[in-house]
């Protein structure tokens, strides 16, 4: 089977195209014939060597496929050959809090990636994929939609009526969009492009803030919601925009912080402490929540917005194309 492995000294240069043996699924696992996988910015991280250099390489990168199960080994019940599945991204959490065997779990960073044509998973981390969607829409659930479904679930879940703030136009926020409207919020979503903002408003936002136009974003969040500043922001630039999401966080409102795309580096906490706001750390999702996420995609008909299906063999220009920013959606690879 062809497999993607990521070697030293890592980088675009150091990921090969290899043909390596068909793995057996043991007891309680499944064999899965990998059809889709999605990419996250942490694919593109691990790649560069910014994640983490500790990794055991070679490495099969990918955290998010789904695919068709082929086989399953002693004692796995719950499939069956010709299922379509979607792996999860922890595949040891299926509820409560993270632990340190749940982070060890996580797929495509030590554990087993899914840039393979074919992958061994344990059953017990394996989801039915939704009937109405294709592979490649069901690859962009495991990581991009539980995260967005926790950002609006952590503390106390959003209600009708509550503004939420979305930053751009990657797949965590394009969910949350759509998970916040499904909820009945108000959504604000920031763009750099206004092609992208008439893009956002399309999917259901309320209201646009072009940030490249428009630098002081937080400023445009306060004038629209008449100076008090929105319920939930769903931070994805990290420290590069946190400033400005604490300034324009309501008195007691929740920012949920998940990823670093504006950069690492510090922040002031005196707007937090002043405004008693509360930073909530997401880091995907149990499969409960995954389940539950699920229902309301079937129940709704949601279909995740994709930008662009690369073909296996182009996989360093899938991530290019994603170091680039240009992309609305989520970036997938077809095998």
């Amino acid at each position: 089977m062809r497999a993607w492995q990521l070697h030293e000294p890592y980088g675009f240069d150091a990921l090969q195209l290899r043909e390596l043996a068909e793995p057996e699924p043991g007891p309680g696992e499944v064999l899965v014939r990998v059809c889709a996988v999605s990419l996250n910015y942490r694919d593109l991280l691990i790649v560069k060597g910014d994640y983490s250099r500790r990794l055991p390489l070679p490495l099969v990168p990918g955290s998010d496929g789904a695919g068709e199960v082929v086989r399953c080994g002693a004692g796995a019940r719950h499939f069956a050959p010709g299922d379509r599945v979607v792996a999860a991204f922890f595949q040891r959490w299926r509820s409560g809090p993270m632990r340190p065997e749940v982070r060890a779990s996580a797929l495509g960073a030590g554990f087993r990636g899914m840039l393979a044509e074919y992958v061994v998973l344990e059953e017990e981390g394996l989801l039915p994929v939704p009937a109405h969607l294709s592979f490649e829409e069901a690859a962009c659930l495991p990581c991009a939609g539980v995260t967005a479904w926790h950002a609006l679930e952590a503390g106390e879940p959003a209600g009708s009526g509550e503004t939420v703030v979305t930053q751009g136009s990657g797949g965590v926020s394009l969910f949350a969009l759509q998970f916040a409207k499904l909820r009945g919020c108000r959504v604000i979503a920031t763009s750099s492009r206004d092609e992208r903002c008439a893009r956002l408003a399309a999917l259901g936002a309320d209201a646009t803030i072009n940030y490249r136009t428009t630098p002081e974003w937080d400023r445009g969040v306060l004038d629209l919601t008449q100076g008090l500043g929105a319920d939930r922001i769903v931070e994805v630039g990290g420290a590069g925009t946190l400033q400005r999401s604490l300034r324009a966080i309501r008195l007691g409102g929740l920012i949920a912080v998940i990823g670093v795309l504006a950069g690492k580096g510090s922040f002031d906490p005196m707007p937090m402490i002043m405004k008693s706001a509360r930073l909530f750390g997401i880091s995907v999702g149990p499969r409960e929540m995954f389940e539950a996420m699920n229902r309301a995609i079937v129940e709704h008909r949601i279909h995740p917005p994709i930008d662009r299906v690369f073909p296996l063999a182009e996989l360093p220009a899938a991530l290019r194309h994603m170091e680039a920013g240009a992309h609305f959606g989520k970036i997938c690879v077809a095998l």
